[in-house]
């Protein structure tokens, strides 16, 4: 089996990549660097029982022609190559909606040539502004005015939605789409916006949690290697082509209580500080109040259900951030 993974040396990416890797596959992994790096990968590099499975290629998904070589190859493609985070999007409006819409073109067009199961990763992003929980995959979507450019990542993701499942009427192409909810774990960086890495290391030097808003935004998360469980399952269910799924957690949270339980799990005398998000972010910023999934769909196709809950979570990665800083 050969998979290719656009956005593999990202931090969902690198444990997908580490996954198929430790099942026998074959993979190929395409990663610009924006907002991946090769530090999440190298130990797959280095490790002998990988080489010759594992093929990196630093370059732009945008690239059609490498693209048309990677997808011809590969047997099974997990699209997971966009811009991410908050703080990323807001500094990079344009390069952003581009890498999503026209990214994610390029890579249905060749899935389709070839005839190849894809999975495209999109997010809980799109469901806007809802408040009620659980958000289940068939609400409508609520955004907010175009001038608030946070709703450009949600809108870029719905239109990958679209077109993924335009695909598959028009075609029958076998995709399936995923939206995820706070995917964490080690690896994941805290440069883009991230919130459990950025308190985690703020926490980690003594510094004040940095809690935007009021901090009574609710949010559940999900480990990394339960996403990774369910997009392997799913990409291989003939059930899940043509569908949509959330993949997240069960825990409900609000942020200033994440930044409590940060400052308890890792032993700091960190205090809390509140931050208007205009502040923050300046003008072209929105925020989601509550932001909960159904995940009823999903347990139903392949029996995914939640195996890490967020203290062992937290507990991983604060160790791992200590020791990123130690060796550092």
């Amino acid at each position: 089996m050969r998979i290719l993974i656009t956005g593999g040396a990202g931090f969902i990416g690198s444990h997908l990549a580490e996954a198929y890797l430790e099942s026998g596959a074959e993979v190929y992994v395409i990663d610009d660097l924006s907002t991946g790096s090769l530090n999440n990968i190298n130990h797959l590099k280095e490790n002998i029982s990988y080489r010759g499975r594992l093929f990196i290629h630093i370059d732009s998904i945008l690239n059609r022609e490498l693209m048309l070589e990677l997808v011809g190859t590969c047997d099974v493609v997990h699209h997971l190559a966009a811009a991410v985070g908050v703080e990323y999007i807001l500094k990079n409006p344009l390069a952003s909606i581009t890498t999503n819409i026209q990214g994610s073109e390029i890579v249905l067009e060749l899935c389709n040539k070839f005839k190849k199961r894809v999975l495209i990763a999109s997010t809980s992003e799109v469901y806007g502004k809802h408040t009620h929980a659980p958000l289940i995959e068939t609400d409508n979507i609520i955004y907010g005015p175009s001038s608030k450019f946070r709703w450009s990542y949600a809108a870029s993701k719905l239109m990958d939605e679209f077109m993924a499942l335009a695909y598959h009427r028009t075609t029958g192409l076998q995709v399936t789409v995923a939206r995820l909810f706070n995917t964490v774990g080690p690896r994941q960086t805290g440069n883009y916006g991230m919130v459990i890495p950025r308190m985690v290391n703020q926490a980690l030097k003594n510094q004040p949690l940095t809690v935007y808003g009021d901090g009574n935004q609710t949010r559940t998360f999900t480990y990394v290697k339960d996403v990774v469980w369910a997009f392997m399952r799913l990409v291989e269910n003939s059930g899940a082509f043509g569908q949509v799924f959330n993949i997240g957690g069960i825990e409900e949270i609000s942020i200033l209580n994440l930044a409590k339980r940060i400052i308890l799990a890792s032993g700091s005398s960190s205090e809390i500080k509140l931050i208007p998000y205009d502040v923050a972010f300046g003008k072209d910023f929105e925020d989601m109040q509550r932001r909960v999934p159904s995940i009823e769909k999903i347990n139903q196709l392949i029996g995914f259900n939640p195996q890490t809950f967020l203290d062992t979570i937290l507990s991983e990665v604060i160790e791992y951030m200590r020791n990123r800083s130690i060796a550092n």
